[in-house]
């Protein structure tokens, strides 16, 4: 095993293609997350539709991804770079990089979100990361070539298998440490465990069987035979039913109640990650050979549609990412240029000067592009200070009528939001705007128009 995963790597180096990242805005909904490890990156597939949203660069060879469970974060493990990227969901961006063991294979998050485990099957050890700092706290000495990582539901325990030493090590999340081995078939290489926490499932690639342990008391209760070259397994949410992709190239698909094979799928060549959807409707199965993802209907356990990916996909994980946004107030003022009388101050047609201010719940907003326009056409643009205020000057000769719009294009934090003000010929008459005034505004008009006129200043308040 140790040198089939040495060859990965090797065939790794070749691959030279690196997909760009394809720009992303927020995001809500549930989508699959493909580490496709001889591109170097991540596809994210929403599975609502079952296409690619985008495509998000990581490390060297990602073999392996988990998500948190509150869906803001994706953890990858980087086999070739030996250290774990760290996805922002909201912008579908790396936010930091995590350096751990030597071949990083699997990752999983505990339920509580505070930590993620990392198999390390070069060190055979098992790195922990603290997720609120995204750094190594300890390292957990394990068997030899540790690949799958699992966590039980109620986060007390993590199960890795160990693919040299034919055994699964059991992690006591609360101290860290080993607290028994429990042997298994032949080159175990991933686990699942059931929503119950009662059993975890092993697949054992050279024995062709998958091993039952039950988690009450650590042993292997049952071994289902006849799958051959299992290479992943998820279970159900309701817990009914395991699936494991082989070597085969089919899924195979076991009834958890009694332990027994009830349906084989085919899918692509290659089959490697598997991932089941929160509501238990589909799951998602990468097939390495093809460069596609095979979404299964688990009412009628058939391939519905396959989905292109990067080269040579492997882990899949899947979340729900909800992204709530922050609304925004944006506000609008035109300030006439000083002309050389009255009215060319009220309401002349020389430059003006467009100042916009935006807030969010009663606080403004630093650093925020506010774009400025007329009549669609683009005037100008200005980042927001320290008061939220942004400006933009327009030189020249003005329409007597014309509208101007302010708009806040929205981030993954903020939503967007626009202001528009009117002037219009009114022949003299008060109120150049078609929009109401407030006094203030009244006020600087007239300070304005005395100011030019020569007048000394007043409280017309």
């Amino acid at each position: 095993m140790r040198a089939w995963v040495a060859g990965v790597a090797v065939l790794a180096g070749l691959a030279v293609p690196i997909a760009l990242a394809t720009p992303a805005a927020a995001q809500t909904g549930t989508f699959a997350y493909v580490a496709n490890s001889f591109s170097d990156n991540v596809s994210v597939i929403d599975t609502a539709t079952n296409t690619v949203t985008t495509t998000i660069p990581v490390g060297d060879f990602p073999v392996d991804v988990a998500v948190t469970p509150d869906g803001t974060r994706a953890y990858v493990a980087n086999l070739g770079s030996d250290d774990v990227s760290v996805i922002d969901t909201a912008t579908n961006t790396v936010t930091t990089t995590i350096p751990v063991g030597d071949f990083p294979q699997a990752v999983a998050v505990t339920p509580d979100g505070a930590r993620a485990y990392v198999t390390n099957s070069f060190d055979d050890n098992v790195s922990v990361i603290d997720t609120a700092t995204n750094t190594v706290t300890t390292t957990i000495p394990v068997g030899d070539s540790p690949l799958g990582v699992a966590v039980t539901p109620d986060g007390t325990r993590a199960y890795v298998t160990n693919s040299g030493s034919d055994n699964v090590s059991v992690i006591d999340t609360a101290t860290n440490t080993v607290t028994t081995t429990i042997p298994v078939g032949d080159g175990p290489n991933n686990v699942a465990v059931t929503p119950d926490g009662t059993r975890a499932y092993v697949t054992n690639f050279f024995s062709n069987n998958v091993s039952v342990i039950d988690t009450a008391t650590n042993t292997v209760t049952t071994t289902i035979p006849g799958v051959a070259g299992p290479l992943g397994v998820a279970v159900t949410p309701d817990g009914t039913r395991a699936y494991v992709p082989n070597l085969a190239d089919t899924v195979t698909v076991i009834d958890t109640a009694t332990n027994t094979v009830t349906t084989t799928i085919p899918v692509g060549d290659g089959p490697n990650g598997v991932a089941v959807t929160p509501d238990g409707t589909r799951v998602y199965v990468s097939n390495s050979n093809d460069d596609n993802v095979s979404v299964i209907d688990t009412a009628t356990n058939t391939v519905t549609t396959t989905v292109p990916v990067g080269d040579f996909p492997a882990g899949v994980a899947i979340g729900t990412v909800t992204t709530e946004r922050t609304p925004t107030k944006l506000t609008l003022k035109l300030e006439k240029k000083k002309g050389k009388d009255t009215l060319d101050a009220l309401g002349g047609n020389h430059g003006l000067t467009l100042k916009a201010k935006l807030t969010a719940e009663g606080r403004p907003l630093e650093g925020k592009e506010i774009d400025f326009t007329t009549d669609s056409i683009s005037l100008c643009t200005d980042t927001t200070d320290s008061r939220g205020k942004a400006t933009c000057k327009v030189p020249g000769k003005q329409p007597k009528e014309a509208c101007y719009t302010a708009t806040f294009a929205g981030d993954d934090t903020y939503e967007p939001s626009t202001a528009t003000v009117c002037k219009k010929d009114d022949h003299g008459k008060p109120g150049p705007w078609s929009a109401p005034l407030d006094l203030s505004d009244v006020h600087d008009l007239v300070q304005s128009a005395m100011a030019s006129a020569g007048l000394p200043e007043r409280d017309h308040r």
